[in-house]
């Protein structure tokens, strides 16, 4: 008896390219030779330096835009246009959401574009918005709302679809600090309850580390993924329990080095043991970050 064939990934990326022309024939690259997938379940992080290419990766995972050479696959199949089966929550969700339209309206509109029966859609929109701690907001408008709630409207939003891919554009980048980490533990909760898979872009390295099972490490423009790091923290996690834990600290470092220097910092090298040589795309496991204590 034959056995199972394996689960395809929810997305992958072979050897994708993508330039933009400019005049005179010449292009501008913004992404070259990217490769990686996640599977299904996975909450996956992307970081880089500023114009490493990670709103470009984002949009062509969305199939908001097509690469100039290479592949990219969602479940399986090669994207040609925006699936059925993806969500995306934008940084700027002032300009996302309808403000003519109440909480419940932009949530519906989102159910009619993609032909939910009506009957079916206002236990759906319910569920969604007390899933985001919106229970009571449904008849309000957006422009009545504050910028954390705002975003878990859009959140609330592209989950009403149930996808199975979540692509969020650093949608926590225009929050005060205290409204960022409710948001965070908040997606962290939702995916677990949705069983969504998340790609995440960010800036912020707390953010990734906290958030994320890997964090795939982009080079500076034309960007490269030049590591993927696997996080192996404990879960569910903690603002301040998780933030505190040394290995937290450790992989922070790491990344910080990756990210502003493109190398290891002389600092990590002194606390960090790194057993497996370094090479582009290698995954670094928990194990292989080593904190030694004083």
């Amino acid at each position: 008896m034959m056995g199972q064939l394996p689960e395809p990934p929810v997305v992958a990326l072979r050897s994708v390219r993508k330039a933009y022309p400019l005049r005179g024939g010449k292009e501008r690259l913004a992404l070259a030779d990217v490769t990686f997938e996640v599977a299904r379940g996975e909450f996956a992080c992307v970081v880089g330096p500023s114009g490493a290419g990670k709103t470009t990766l984002l949009r062509c995972l969305a199939g908001l835009a097509m690469p100039t050479s290479g592949t990219v696959e969602f479940e399986g199949t090669p994207l040609r246009r925006v699936p059925a089966g993806v969500g995306v929550v934008f940084q700027d969700y002032g300009r996302s959401l309808f403000p003519w339209l109440t909480v419940r309206g932009n949530v519906d509109l989102a159910l009619k574009a993609r032909g939910v029966a009506r009957d079916a859609r206002p236990a759906r929109i319910a569920g969604v918005l007390a899933s985001v701690g919106l229970a009571d907001a449904g008849r309000s408008y957006p422009w009545q709302l504050s910028g954390g709630m705002q975003q878990r409207v859009a959140i609330a939003r592209a989950l009403a679809c149930r996808p199975d891919l979540l692509l969020m554009d650093e949608p926590f980048a225009s929050v005060d600090a205290q409204t960022r980490f409710g948001l965070e533990d908040l997606i962290l909760r939702v995916r677990d309850e949705f069983g969504v898979t998340v790609v995440f872009v960010t800036h912020d390295i707390d953010e990734a580390v906290y958030l994320a099972d890997r964090v795939i490490v982009l080079s500076a423009s034309p960007g490269v993924v030049s590591e993927v790091i696997d996080i192996a923290l404990q879960r569910p996690r903690d603002q301040v329990t998780t933030k505190r834990d040394e290995t937290f600290a450790a992989y922070r470092e790491h990344l910080l080095g990756l990210v502003m220097s493109h190398k290891t910092t002389p600092i990590l090298r002194q606390r960090l043991t790194r057993r497996p040589a370094r090479r582009p795309g290698h995954r670094l496991p928990a194990q292989d970050l080593v904190y030694p204590r004083a």
